[in-house]
């Protein structure tokens, strides 16, 4: 059940905010004020849509917390500074980092991908970090959000061209991150998809099970990795949980079902391990 937070208990929760996090605010009747030049005013209705259901007090304060300090550090730029910052971010549809269906500029055909925008050198604790961007960032700067995410598109296209090349490359299929793009983000590019798809015979398949790595010649890695690394991973930090069938324009989790950990146990023991005809088991 999706919890709606009482406008006392977001007091509260900008509260815990405020304290905890280090964020300036002024609670009001019908929102909060981020102070700075210039002052930023944020309505409870927004509020409630940062915490996309999360318990304000508790789950949800951190995103509360980073969605408020995104919406201060960007106001604290010109629109001009702003655009040069912005950066594609690619997210599984259920990642609980997910900023809600209003950020989502572009959906990647299976259901699975959700692309928006991020814009990195707003962070002053990490620089490099992508900071994923409400859309009312851009609102308040004046930005036309199709136009700005035609711009970003074709940034992340050009990243994909470049990502294909050297994952032809790698002799086991390595995803890893490019240009301020994870590997999960680089997956929304068609060129990416394409080549993938293309190498494969006509689909593609691939295992990601983390934002910053992925494989793609599956033959090489044991079959229970993939849902096991995604298990081991920190929610904020993981990919996919499933394997991905992709191919040029459509990229989609593999059905839910069977053990590929049992398929592993059951294969008998080999006199010869050099003769395996997968890398690792």
């Amino acid at each position: 059940m999706v919890l709606v937070p009482t406008e006392l208990e977001l007091r509260r929760g900008v509260l815990a905010v405020s304290v905890l996090h280090d964020v300036d605010v002024e609670a009001g009747p019908l929102g909060v004020t981020l102070p700075g030049m210039p002052d930023v005013w944020v309505p409870w209705t927004e509020c409630r849509r940062a915490l996309a259901g999360f318990d304000p007090e508790t789950t949800g304060r951190h995103r509360l917390a980073e969605w408020l300090q995104t919406r201060r550090w960007a106001a604290d730029l010109s629109a001009e500074h702003l655009v040069q910052r912005l950066r594609p971010v690619g997210l599984p549809v259920d990642h609980v980092l997910h900023p809600g269906l209003d950020w989502v500029r572009e959906r990647v055909l299976g259901d699975a991908l959700d692309l928006g925008l991020g814009a990195v050198d707003l962070d002053p604790a990490d620089r490099d970090r992508v900071v994923l961007l409400p859309s009312t960032v851009l609102d308040d700067a004046g930005l036309d959000q199709e136009v700005v995410w035609s711009r970003v598109a074709t940034m992340l296209e050009d990243l994909g061209g470049l990502a294909a090349e050297r994952v032809k490359r790698d002799l086991r299929g390595q995803l890893r991150p490019l240009g301020d793009c994870d590997v999960v983000t680089l997956l929304g590019s068609r060129k990416l998809r394409a080549a993938l798809a293309e190498e494969a015979g006509g689909m593609g398949a691939a295992v990601v099970p983390m934002r910053r790595r992925g494989w793609t010649k599956l033959t090489m890695i044991d079959p229970a990795f993939g849902p096991a690394a995604a298990a081991a991973t920190s929610d904020a930090d993981r990919g996919f949980r499933r394997p991905l069938l992709l191919t040029a324009d459509e990229l989609t989790l593999v059905a839910e079902g069977g053990r590929p950990e049992n398929i592993v146990l059951r294969d008998p023991a080999m006199d010869q391990p050099w003769a395996k005809d997968v890398l690792y088991r």
